[in-house]
């Protein structure tokens, strides 16, 4: 499918916003989205119940628990794209093969994964309250994840600095000032 093109002349995009649990995927997103009055999807809320019991009784999900939820998040970004809207979802997108299914459209998507060591996302994990995912399950998770590749539309952001700094770089490095 082609790149929509909007009224204004902009291609719609949306930003994935990736990375293990504890990462800040959704504080980061909350502010991107809220500067530019994007939309924004909180990619946990899309997971069936049962995957939200499973993570809560400290069970890691199976790639064949994730293709439903995936497949929830790929709706919301392709309806997005076709809204000629722009948006910002999380998802912790640790696999190249759950990356592809988001981005099955091959534009449009474009993949911030927000990178921490496991000692710094634990100490985050830990201080977290009211969260189904338990830290038990972060080691899982950085097992199965796969940073982007060079060929994939990405950008890798230190989750060191505070949330605005963060922001920020995201903001510069993909000059969303300027396109958007």
């Amino acid at each position: 499918m082609n790149a929509q093109v909007t009224a204004t002349g902009k291609t719609p995009r949306v930003l994935v916003l990736m990375g293990v649990s504890g990462c800040g995927k959704t504080t980061v997103a909350a502010l991107l989205a809220g500067n530019f009055g994007w939309d924004f999807e909180e990619g946990d809320a899309l997971h069936p119940q049962s995957n939200v019991e499973k993570m809560h009784a400290g069970h890691p999900l199976t790639d064949e628990d994730r293709w439903p939820w995936l497949e929830k998040v790929a709706g919301w970004i392709e309806a997005q794209l076709e809204a000629g809207k722009d948006g910002v979802v999380t998802c912790s997108a640790l696999k190249r093969s759950y990356r592809d299914i988001l981005n099955r459209r091959g534009s449009g998507v474009f993949f911030v994964y927000l990178a921490g060591s496991q000692e710094v996302i634990k100490a985050r994990l830990a201080a977290r309250h009211g969260h189904f995912m338990p830290s038990s399950l972060l080691e899982s998770q950085f097992a199965d994840l796969e940073e982007p590749a060079a060929d994939e539309p990405s950008l890798r952001v230190d989750i060191g600095p505070p949330p605005q700094q963060i922001v920020r770089k995201i903001i510069d490095e993909l000059s969303l000032n300027e396109s958007h």
